[in-house]
């Protein structure tokens, strides 16, 4: 398998951002945490920093399993306006490889026109930006390769549909159950 990218700039939700980092990771997956910022650390909307383990001006995405772009504000509009990103979505996409967003995130996959067609989800106020996108309002919802969640309360669940799309369902159960999520 692949490289996990997971994209940070400042002001990104440090409960999507690192639960999915986090569960990722327990489930044995490789993750790269990229800034899209000229500095590898990178502050959170609330006040948490991290030390990403690269840049995004001098990574290499050849082996990109998925990419992962969290929430928060003004994290989002960063990606968002984040050339180099666009471009690597894009050729994921056309790669037919995985996506994820969530939050305010998944606007980036709806302004370069990836969700037409797709049912999506995202933060409430956001759906406006999901062009051509079937807008559930579900947690988390996966059609194809684009997996997307609304927001905070979501991130344990989004980061465990990661694990079932990479990994499958029963590895999914298996970490649900490590962590006391099963009755």
């Amino acid at each position: 398998m692949g490289t996990v990218y997971v994209f940070f700039a400042d002001g990104f939700e440090e409960m999507e951002a690192f639960a999915a980092v986090d569960i990722l990771k327990r489930a044995g997956v490789n993750v790269a945490m990229v800034s899209v910022t000229p500095d590898e650390i990178v502050k959170g909307a609330h006040g948490i920093s991290v030390l990403c383990d690269k840049n995004i001006v001098n990574c290499d995405f050849y082996d990109a399993e998925m990419l992962v772009l969290p929430g928060g504000l003004p994290g989002a509009t960063t990606l968002n306006e984040c050339e180099d990103l666009r471009k690597e979505l894009l050729k994921q996409a056309s790669a037919n490889k995985a996506i994820a967003a969530i939050c305010a995130a998944p606007m980036v996959l709806g302004n370069l026109g990836l969700l037409k067609g797709k049912k999506a989800t995202c933060y409430p106020g956001f759906d406006k930006y999901l062009e051509g996108a079937e807008y559930t309002g579900a947690m988390v919802e996966k059609d194809g390769n684009f997996i997307t969640g609304k927001g905070p309360g979501a991130a344990i669940e989004f980061g465990l549909a990661l694990v079932e799309h990479l990994c499958g369902k029963e590895k999914m159960k298996e970490l649900k159950t490590a962590m006391c999520l099963t009755k």
